[in-house]
């Protein structure tokens, strides 16, 4: 029987399946409440004896067994995200949370001649994108200065952890299930392990690859078909920061072309700080996302961020509630003195504050950087996953749950 396309969703398993994973605990599967580009995500517990709950604290993503996105997730917490380094590096900065979702077991299923794979993890609440959905696109300064210095926080340990995360966006950000002042970055199924064994993959431009990613945020390097590092992670999230503060981009109406999008983000980037600074809505000043671009500039493809100095240029957020009430006024466009190309009769760009473009596919790198699924699959069974757990209420739960560009002078800017 030919393998189901990579591209289409699994076939539904039923409610109430029971799923066995590597560490041979057993979950029941509720209803479906989400889906992904690849998978589904059904509502789940660990008493199989009862119909699971509305309020069950437990999700779990299911793909067919032949897909990447779901694979390439598992090994990142695999590898980079065991409970005993998160809580060392978390005590190590002196954190009480690290928005990272918790990994809680995986495994294989068959149902009707086709084979799964499946993942536990803690249920989580809605995303980032929702709220700026109902803003007209925009979210409060302090509440995106906040948001940034806290995902800093989740990027720095990462990529200790020789790992990128690769496609940061709101769709990506999910607030917690009990408590939405804790944000989570999910989704780690494009994420890319950019320094095996210490050693950092090279800059190289393929153009073949060019322009991976959510295309409104991915960074530079990615429209030039370098593989992901460290600098085109934190220039994701400062075109994030951008749009949330703003409710759009420059570059807005050029979403259907991305060799345009390349050339207005490059204009942006060759103007700092000036081409961010007059970017504002309703007084909402732009300067420190000016500086925490300026920075990402002035970094090496290999060389290690000062993750400490970019949360000190966002540090006037506060350390108040995030409050995601809408700002004063709507949605306002940015404007910039940067001269754009005309669209040359494209179709317009969507709504402001909406994120819906294409995303990047599985593979960002050479075939033969790729560990090959059979060696995975073999390690995955040699190395059982640490299901012990980060966070949670006290229920009853599983007992066990780390160049090319020249560095450029940014100093006498900040």
């Amino acid at each position: 029987m030919a393998p189901p396309k990579k591209s289409k969703l699994p076939k539904p398993l039923p409610d109430g399946f029971i799923l066995t994973d590597t560490e041979k605990k057993k979950w029941r599967l509720g209803k479906i409440i989400g889906q992904g580009g690849f998978g589904l995500i059904y509502l789940a517990s660990q008493n199989v004896e009862r119909p699971v709950a509305g309020d069950t604290e437990f999700v779990i993503k299911v793909e067919y067994h032949e897909n990447g996105p779901l694979f390439s997730e598992l090994k990142f917490y695999q590898r980079a995200a065991k409970l005993e380094s998160i809580q060392k590096w978390m005590r190590s900065r002196k954190l009480d949370f690290l928005g990272i979702p918790t990994y809680w077991g995986s495994g294989l299923a068959e149902y009707k001649d086709l084979r799964y794979r499946f993942m536990a993890m803690d249920r989580l609440g809605s995303d980032l994108q929702k709220v700026c959905d109902r803003n007209g696109g925009r979210i409060k300064k302090a509440t995106v200065l906040q948001l940034g210095h806290g995902l800093v926080d989740v990027l720095e340990y990462i990529h200790q952890n020789e790992y990128v995360h690769a496609d940061i966006k709101s769709a990506n950000l999910m607030l917690g299930f009990r408590d939405p002042e804790q944000v989570y970055l999910a989704d780690y199924g494009l994420s890319y392990r950019y320094c095996p064994d210490g050693v950092h993959k090279e800059y190289k431009e393929n153009p073949k690859k060019g322009h991976n990613g959510t295309i409104e945020y991915t960074s530079l390097d990615a429209h030039k078909g370098v593989a992901p590092s460290r600098r085109s992670d934190l220039q994701i999230l400062g075109f994030c920061l951008l749009h949330w503060l703003c409710g759009s981009l420059p570059w807005d109406k050029f979403l259907n072309n991305p060799n345009q999008v390349q050339e207005s983000k490059t204009r942006l980037m060759d103007d700092l700080p000036d081409s961010v600074q007059q970017l504002s809505v309703k007084g909402a000043g732009t300067d420190e996302v000016a500086r925490f671009l300026l920075y990402v500039k002035s970094l090496g493809h290999q060389q290690e961020p000062d993750y400490q100095h970019l949360k000190h240029l966002l540090v006037s957020g506060g350390k108040g509630k995030l409050d995601f009430s809408p700002p004063q006024g709507s949605a306002g466009e940015c404007s910039t003195k940067v001269s754009d190309p005309p669209a040359k009769g494209k179709k317009p760009g969507r709504p402001r504050g909406t994120s819906k473009a294409k995303p990047a596919p599985p593979k960002m790198e050479d075939d033969d950087d790729y560990d090959s699924e059979e060696e995975e699959e073999r390690e995955m069974k040699t190395k059982p996953v640490d299901s012990r757990y980060i966070r949670g209420p006290p229920i009853t739960k599983p007992q066990s749950q780390k160049g090319s560009s020249e560095k450029t002078s940014y100093l006498d800017v900040l």
